[in-house]
C-alpha cells in the first residue's frame, strides 16, 4: 500500500522559495524557504496583495518589476499553462522598512493550479534569488583584479541586465506574433467549418469547435455533416498533425476532399482510401487521422471506417454504450503501400445517440488515453436522455474543457 504524503509538509519543507496566489493575485500561503529569502512572516503576507507586498522601488526610475510579473501571472491565467520569466531585478522593501528598499534579483516560474472546472484555482509562483550570484560576479570578477576599473564591472553587470531585458522583450514579441497567427488561423479554421448545409440539416445534430487555449496547437481539428438525399447522413471528425495556419489550410483541403468523396462513394472505408491517396500528395497531410460514418435513417444502420483516430461511441438512452472500434486502420499515409480499408457496421435503436470527437476531448497529459475514453463514455450516457446541444455542453463540461484545452477539439453529438 502506498505510504501517505503529507504535500503541507513537503510544501513547508522544499527548499525552493514558493508562495500560492488565488486568480485575485492575493497571497493565499507560503513556504518557509520563501518567508527566509524575503525576510517576511506568514502574517505579514498572508491575504496581501502581491503587488501591495512587494510593489515597485520609487527611487528606481526603471523599475519594471510589477509589469513584468503581472503580466506573466495575467498569461498564466489567461493560458493556463506555465511561464518562465526571464532574469529580473526586482528590488524589495526593507522588512519593517517599507520606505527603504535592497537589491534583488531574481529568476521566477508561474505556474497555474487547476480546479475542477478546468479555470485556474491557483498560482505557484517560484522563485530562486540569485542576488548573491550577481553580488559576488561583481566581487569577484577576474577583471576586478587585474586593475580593471569599477565602471567597467559595473558595465558587465549592466550589460547582464540588459539582456536579461532584451530576452524578455523578444519574449513578449513572440508571444504577440503567435496571438496574432493564432487569431487568423481560428478564423480561417471556424469559417471552413460553417458550411452553409450545416446549418439546415434535417438531422438532430449538435457540432462543437473549441480551438486550443494559448497555443498555436490548433486548427488542425475538422468536423462535417453532410445530408445525402433520401435517408443517408454522412459523418466525420479528423485531426491532422501540425498546428497554426499550415494546419488549418491542410485541414481544408482534406475535409473538403472527404466530404466529396463520401457523396461520390457509398463505403466509408472507400472514401478514406481516396482522402489517403489524396494525402500523400498535400504536404504536411500524412498521419492525419480521421473517422467516417454513414448513417442510413431507413435501416438503422450505422457503416464506418477508422484512419488512426478514437473510436465514436454510440449510446442507448437507458445505460450501456458501444464503442465504434471494429474497423481501425492506421492513420492516412502511413503504410509504405496503398492497402484497402477495413469497414464495420451496426445497428440502432432509435433514440440511440452517437459521438465522434477528436482526441482533444479525452486526451490528458500523464494519463492513458483509455482513462480519457471511459470517462467520456460514462459522460455520455448518464446524460445520453438529454438534447443534443445540452449534451454537447455537458460532454465538454464534465471533461473540463468547456472553455477549451491544451489541444483543439471537434465533436458531434447525434440523435439517431
Amino acid at each position: 500500500m502506498a505510504p501517505q504524503v503529507d504535500h503541507a509538509a513537503l510544501f513547508a519543507a522544499t527548499p525552493s522559495p514558493y508562495l500560492v496566489l488565488g486568480p485575485d493575485l492575493v497571497i493565499v500561503d507560503v513556504n518557509d524557504a520563501y518567508l527566509e529569502v524575503t525576510g517576511r512572516t506568514r502574517e505579514e503576507l498572508i491575504g496581501q496583495h502581491l503587488f501591495t507586498a512587494f510593489p515597485d522601488n520609487p527611487a528606481d526610475p526603471e523599475a519594471d518589476g510589477v509589469r513584468n510579473l503581472d503580466a506573466s501571472l495575467h498569461r498564466v491565467l489567461s493560458t493556463r499553462r506555465a511561464d518562465t520569466m526571464a532574469l529580473q531585478k526586482y528590488d524589495i522593501p526593507v522588512s519593517g522598512r517599507p520606505d527603504m528598499f535592497e537589491e534583488r534579483w531574481w529568476s521566477p516560474v508561474n505556474t497555474p493550479v487547476l480546479g475542477p472546472d478546468g479555470q485556474v484555482a491557483w498560482i505557484i509562483h517560484r522563485v530562486e534569488d540569485v542576488t548573491a550570484y550577481i553580488k559576488a560576479h561583481r566581487a569577484t570578477h577576474p577583471g576586478l583584479r587585474l586593475g580593471v576599473h569599477l565602471e567597467e564591472a559595473q558595465a558587465l553587470e549592466a550589460e547582464l541586465y540588459a539582456r536579461a531585458r532584451e530576452l524578455q522583450r523578444l519574449n513578449e514579441e513572440l508571444r504577440r506574433a503567435h496571438a496574432r497567427e493564432r487569431e487568423v488561423a481560428v478564423t480561417l479554421q471556424e469559417a471552413m467549418l460553417h458550411a452553409p448545409d450545416l446549418a439546415h440539416h434535417k438531422h438532430d445534430v449538435a457540432v462543437r469547435y473549441l480551438p486550443a487555449t494559448g497555443s498555436l496547437n490548433i486548427c488542425g481539428d475538422w468536423y462535417d455533416v453532410v445530408d445525402i438525399p433520401p435517408d443517408r447522413l454522412a459523418l466525420a471528425v479528423g485531426d491532422v498533425i501540425g498546428h497554426g495556419l499550415e494546419a488549418a489550410a491542410v485541414m481544408g483541403m482534406l475535409r473538403s476532399a472527404l466530404s466529396a468523396a463520401i457523396r461520390a462513394q457509398e463505403r466509408p472505408a472507400q472514401a478514406l482510401e481516396v482522402l489517403g491517396l489524396y494525402a500523400r500528395s498535400v504536404e504536411g497531410a500524412l498521419g492525419t487521422t480521421a473517422v467516417k460514418a454513414m448513417v442510413d435513417t431507413r435501416s438503422c444502420l450505422i457503416t464506418y471506417s477508422t484512419a488512426g483516430h478514437p473510436p465514436a461511441i454510440l449510446a442507448h438512452p437507458y445505460g450501456g454504450y458501444e464503442l465504434l472500434d471494429q474497423a481501425t486502420d492506421p492513420p492516412l499515409g502511413t503504410r509504405p503501400q496503398h492497402v484497402p480499408r477495413s469497414q464495420a457496421s451496426v445497428h440502432y435503436k432509435r433514440g440511440d445517440t452517437l459521438v465522434l470527437y477528436t482526441d482533444g476531448l479525452i486526451e490528458r497529459r500523464n494519463e492513458d488515453i483509455d482513462e480519457g475514453l471511459r470517462r467520456l463514455a460514462d459522460a455520455v450516457t448518464d446524460c445520453a436522455r438529454l438534447g443534443t446541444e445540452q449534451l454537447a455542453d455537458t460532454l465538454l463540461a464534465r471533461l473540463g474543457v468547456a472553455s477549451g484545452g491544451r489541444d483543439d477539439i471537434a465533436l458531434i453529438v447525434v440523435r439517431l
